[in-house]
């Protein structure tokens, strides 16, 4: 039990008292005290473990307001809604219901409870809008709609809560940052409002205290902190398997029968992997080892949302054995009989790990048990670094950072479709949103001329002219159909063009029927790559592609045992700095090692005698010939992103100083080089220079000329000019395909970039490249750490710690001569060769 001791002792309504004694239990001391502190007027932060009871705590008090209230008479004025509750995810929107309902319904409170999602049908909606509930459960889109409408003062304006669940996850994307600027609007709205905020896994609590309440000018201000200590200690373990590890790769084949082994000795299994495409290879190898037929199902957010109802009511009924999910389902979902959670594939961070063991027993005085299943020897390493954060409770949650300037002028054209405003009290506004709380007034005056004119490029075009100046200095939406549009296109997550999944069947003449079951959604641009006759896998199922129709990619069931699998954009985490570092301090500490298994132990042991096992702080590079190449292997532990950006100014570098470079190629863990030229003999000769080569100076002209030449910014670009509404993807009854917003996008990005270079949104694009696809902070920081730590081995072959990315290098396409020899070598032959 946790030792908070409530600041004033408050008398529950009788509802309340006689349910918690009907029940057996007696109110938590944290559910107490962040009821007191509502009804004195504060706005909290409550950190508690999974199974404190945060939803309560979060609710109560809504609820007991909402009981001393009573039921408004028939006939009385328009009340608003009392009470906004709002989550990262559509299940948990609906997962809440559910739950809360339960309560209340028990208790016989006067209460109305519904959600808005974006599949929650338009008639509801709009219903919604004439006649609130008192409480609305919903996503950070549908508050960034109601905000942008004309009734948004009349339906906020008696709203006396916010209640944020999860809200470590909510803040630290674009999605935070308009739900911040949201935030700021329904303060004005209603300024009374009090708000809540709700998580398990928090790094720096101050940055999510600040979040919750208004920032004033030279003064930064917080919400109060309720921290619950306790909960029982999980039970993790790494699966432990007579079967060989992989050296690379990320699909844990190797691990079925033991995965499988597992299912069939607990009650309901939650099955964790991060990307899309790796939850389609785990259900169909789990399938086709199903030899009990145990119900297993599949959940991922490209799915059909009937489909993921369906999962999701079974799983409540305990109608399923296991569900292979990704992170559609690893807050908060409320399912008590899940008594064991299986990650498959490293959890790439330690407070990523916590929330998803969470979802095992649910309860807080019961350990969640759950299985690390590492899908190759480097992934061992980071499974236990895992493990022994979540034993001392570390957390590595990201900072929330500045507010996207994308962001912010959606947001704008947002407030001008809701009503005219002003331009100094907007801005007054969205700098008492935390992330903008640094925002200048100058880059506010771009932001609305942006959204005004399109900018000093476009502005002779009157398509980018989307709001106007009023007689009376406001600013106001150009026409109507700016305001449809506005809504057609908002929000911040901008996915690859995709098409719907139909599944046919051909009738008697051969030809395809026109009905059918959408399955889904799958990318545009895997379709464009599959001829008809190929199959692939989705849903679940061994499909084979028929052609496609308008938007939707037509396809029959089929079997085959080398079916494709979808590749999802975005999917992959970056590994966590607290992760990677604590991997670099296994690799240096014998007493570390000591607990890995001993595959993975005598692999470093090797590495050990033949190489080098680096120090904590030690930067460890390798040369090595193999065949008719030259290989550089680095090991910067620094994440996949990071590792990208460092390996293509390298080879810029490498081409200038005549090592020949001919590509590269990376990990979450290393970085490989290969080229023409001996590398080890230009570092042993002096012809190249490591501290030069590794030089923080390469983040200066070598990063502006590479991004200069690199489709990378082009790429973010679309994104910020898709979220800024300069490109609309969505109009009334069609959508653009990828192609065509790509083509778009392109257009614009070259207008630009030749005739207003510091235009607002390539300013935007940059930052954006900066924290996202570059990783460029990072990369800095690692730059700095490695000065004067950087240690050189020259080898007559390959190392044991290369393997896993000489692997790699097998697997792409490698331009010119390389691509022949690399290919064709066997994994088996590498691996004999660095092992001796």
């Amino acid at each position: 039990m946790d030792q908070i001791e409530p600041k004033h002792p408050l008398a529950l309504p009788a509802p309340f008292t006689r349910w918690f004694a009907e029940k057996g239990w007696q109110p938590r001391a944290h559910q107490l005290e962040l009821l007191a502190r509502a009804e004195a007027g504060e706005s909290t932060l409550l950190i508690a473990p999974t199974g404190a009871g945060k939803t309560l705590a979060g609710f109560l008090p809504s609820l007991t307001d909402l009981t001393r209230r009573g039921k408004i008479p028939p006939g009385s004025a328009f009340t608003g809604i009392h009470t906004l509750y709002i989550s990262p995810l559509k299940a948990l929107a609906v997962d809440i219901e559910r739950n809360l309902m339960k309560p209340v319904s028990e208790m016989g409170l006067p209460v109305s409870v519904e959600n808005r999602t974006g599949d929650t049908p338009s008639g509801k909606r709009q219903r919604q809008k004439l006649n609130p509930p008192d409480i609305l459960l919903t996503t950070p889109e549908q508050v960034a709609l109601l905000l942008a409408n004309r009734e948004a003062e009349r339906f906020f304006k008696d709203l006396k809560y916010i209640v944020f669940d999860e809200l470590h996850s909510l803040v630290t994307s674009k999605r935070g940052h308009m739900l911040s600027l949201g935030l700021a609007r329904i303060r004005k709205l209603a300024p009374e409002v009090q708000t809540i905020g709700l998580s398990a896994t928090v790094a720096d609590p101050m940055d999510l205290q600040k979040w919750l309440v208004a920032q004033e000018p030279g003064e930064e201000r917080h919400a109060g902190l309720v921290i619950v200590e306790g909960g029982a200690k999980p039970d993790i373990s790494i699966l432990s398997t007579e079967e060989r590890i992989p050296w690379s790769g990320h699909s844990a084949k190797y691990a079925i029968p033991d995965i499988y082994r597992e299912l069939k000795a607990h009650r309901t299994t939650l099955l964790f992997v991060n990307t899309r495409s790796q939850a389609e290879m785990l259900f169909q190898e789990l399938w086709s080892a199903n030899d009990d037929n145990l119900p297993i199902a599949l959940h991922h957010g490209s799915l059909d949302v009937g489909q993921r109802r369906k999962v999701e009511a079974a799983m409540a009924e305990n109608r399923l054995r296991a569900v292979v999910a990704t992170s559609t389902l690893d807050l908060g979902i409320d399912w008590g009989d899940v008594d064991l959670v299986i990650h498959v594939g490293a959890p790439k961070g330690a407070s990523r790990l916590a929330q998803r063991i969470g979802r095992a027993n649910h309860r807080m005085d019961e350990p969640s048990k759950a299985i690390l299943v590492p899908a190759n020897r480097f992934e061992v390493m980071e499974c236990q670094a895992a493990l022994d954060a979540n034993y001392i409770g570390a957390q590595d949650t990201p900072p929330i950072g500045a507010g996207a300037l994308d962001v912010l002028a959606q947001h704008i054209l947002g407030m001008a479709c809701a009503e005219p405003f002003d331009m100094l009290e907007l801005y007054d506004e969205v700098q008492s949103a935390a992330p903008y709380a640094e925002l200048p007034w100058e880059t506010f005056e771009r932001i609305v001329d942006f959204v005004a004119t399109g900018g000093y490029a476009l502005r002779t075009y009157e398509r980018y002219a989307r709001i106007r100046k009023t007689p009376e200095g406001h600013w106001c939406v150009s026409n109507p159909q700016v305001a449809q549009q506005y809504r057609l296109n908002l929000g911040t997550i901008v996915e690859e063009a995709m098409l719907n999944i139909r599944l046919v069947k051909r009738n008697a003449l051969g030809s395809l029927g026109r009905g059918g079951a959408p399955l889904g959604k799958v990318e545009e641009y895997f379709v464009e790559q599959l001829a008809p006759g190929d199959t692939f896998l989705f849903s679940g199922k061994v499909l084979r592609f028929e052609g496609i129709r308008e938007s939707e990619c037509l396809a029959s069931q089929a079997f085959s045992l080398d079916p494709k699998i979808p590749s999802y954009a975005g999917g992959k985490f970056p590994l966590s700095t607290y992760l990677a570092d604590q991997v670099r301090a296994m690799i240096a500490d014998p007493d570390r090692r000591h607990r890995l298994p001993d595959q993975v132990r005598d692999w470093l042991e090797i590495q050990k005698e033949k190489s080098l096992l680096p120090k904590r702080d030690e930067f460890l590079i390798e040369t090595f010939p193999r065949g008719s190449r030259a290989y550089l292997v680095a090991y910067p532990f620094e994440g996949r992103l990071a590792h990208q950006t460092l390996g293509m100014l390298l080879t810029r570098r490498l081409e200038r100083a005549g090592a020949k470079p001919m590509g590269f190629v990376a990990t979450d863990y290393s970085l490989g080089i290969w080229g023409l030229e001996d590398m080890g003999l230009m570092i042993a000769n002096r012809r190249l220079s490591l501290s030069d080569l590794f030089d923080e100076d390469m983040l200066g002209d070598d990063l502006e000329a590479w991004l200069d030449e690199s489709f990378l910014l082009k790429r973010t670009f679309r994104n910020c000019a898709v979220i800024a509404g300069l490109i609309e993807r969505r109009h009334p009854g069609k959508e653009k395909t990828g192609r065509q917003v790509t083509v778009s996008a392109d257009l614009i990005y070259d207008v630009l970039r030749s005739h207003e270079p510091d235009h607002i949104l390539l300013q935007a694009t940059r930052q954006d490249a900066a924290t996202g696809l570059l990783d460029i902070g990072r990369l800095a920081d690692m730059l700095r750490r490695i000065k004067g730590h950087i240690t050189h081995r020259a080898l007559d072959h390959i190392s044991p710690l290369a393997v896993p990315v000489m692997l790699e290098i097998g697997k792409v396409p490698v331009p010119g001569e390389a691509h022949d020899s690399l290919l064709a070598e066997a994994a088996d032959d590498l691996i004999r060769e660095a092992m001796g």
